[in-house]
């Protein structure tokens, strides 16, 4: 993927600046380090994640001139920047960041045109996905409606591990069996994120859920890859049905940070859902992370989910909304 040079209006109420967008291979991961510092900075403050592993990721790889992207710049300073990985026939932007003197200004829809641009130009490229969570909605729209991408809206949500975590009284359900993650269930677990996914609005923004094969490639990078935290087996549980003995629920977590852990799937086999054993995966994951240190833990859900209001219910309250974008090839 490559994008060239488009020159632009600067931030602000003024005459025409310059402001342009190039291609990432352009620059080095010093002159990206100021914005990067930024981001983790606001990051970790509105969304109490550490996004130091995911810059310093970034910078090797600016470094070594092997990340796809673009980058937008006023005058020689970098005011924003974006980048995007490509897996076979479909490609993941994986970060859109740009300064808050900028965002007001067209630099975020132009940026989010000129990476969305170079991968049209990918004749193996049939679908785009991403979720980008420090891009405000109103710009995010923005940038949909001029690029022809499709939105779903999503909702980061947190709560105090002391609300999620079950009371001294507590109990659980004496239908399920409730056991900690080991590599061994990874198969069954693919399995019942494809069938809990069936005609569910996620499987539209995340199209890994779809089948036993692309779920088993969402679980893979969740435990192996640290793109969305480290995977915490200790925290993460599955159900199992003690009248069949077959897996019915999985709560898989992550640290973002030393002190929240993020819930990055939770998934009921369809047939079971509403009998509790949501709120019992959720309850053992609280636990977990209480008894480890971990303050808050934090998910994200699509904003027409149902699950909304078990997760209110349970002690989560509303973070942040964000978008997720997809675009198909016609």
């Amino acid at each position: 993927m490559s994008v060239s040079a488009d020159p632009g209006a600067a931030p602000g109420i003024g005459p025409v600046r310059s402001l342009e967008v190039v291609d990432l291979l352009r620059l080095t991961g010093r002159e990206l380090d100021p914005l990067l510092l930024e981001e983790t900075v606001e990051w970790q403050n509105a969304l109490d994640w550490d996004f130091g592993v995911a810059a310093e990721m970034v910078r090797r790889f600016v470094n070594g001139r092997s990340l796809a992207g673009a980058a937008i710049l006023d005058r020689g300073e970098v005011a924003g920047y974006g980048y995007a990985v490509v897996e076979d026939s479909k490609a993941l932007i994986g970060d859109l960041y740009i300064r808050p003197q900028w965002r007001e200004t067209d630099a975020p829809a132009r940026l989010f045109r000129m990476i969305l641009s170079g991968l049209e130009g990918v004749g193996s490229v049939k679908r785009i996905e991403s979720q980008i969570m420090l891009i405000p909605p109103d710009s995010g729209a923005a940038m949909a409606r001029q690029s022809g991408v499709g939105l779903c809206e999503r909702i980061l949500m947190s709560a105090e591990v002391g609300e999620v975590a079950p009371s001294a009284s507590g109990g659980g359900n004496s239908d399920f069996r409730i056991v900690p993650w080991a590599d061994q269930y990874e198969d069954p677990a693919a399995g019942l994120i494809a069938a809990a996914y069936v005609n569910h609005i996620d499987s539209t923004i995340n199209d890994q859920y779809r089948n036993h094969a692309g779920a088993r490639r969402f679980l893979y990078n969740i435990v192996r890859y640290p793109g969305c935290g480290d995977f915490n087996p200790h925290a993460s549980f599955l159900a199992f049905d003690r009248s069949s003995g077959s897996i019915c629920g999985l709560a898989a977590v992550t640290m973002v940070s030393r002190e929240t852990g993020h819930v990055a799937q939770l998934c009921v086999q369809p047939g079971l859902q509403g009998r509790g054993l949501g709120r019992v995966l959720l309850a053992a994951a609280g636990a977990a992370l209480q008894q480890a240190g971990a303050k808050r833990v934090t998910l994200t859900v699509t904003s027409s989910n149902r699950a909304v209001e078990l997760y209110r219910k349970t002690g989560f309250r509303e973070v942040r909304r964000f978008l997720a974008y997809v675009w198909d090839r016609a």
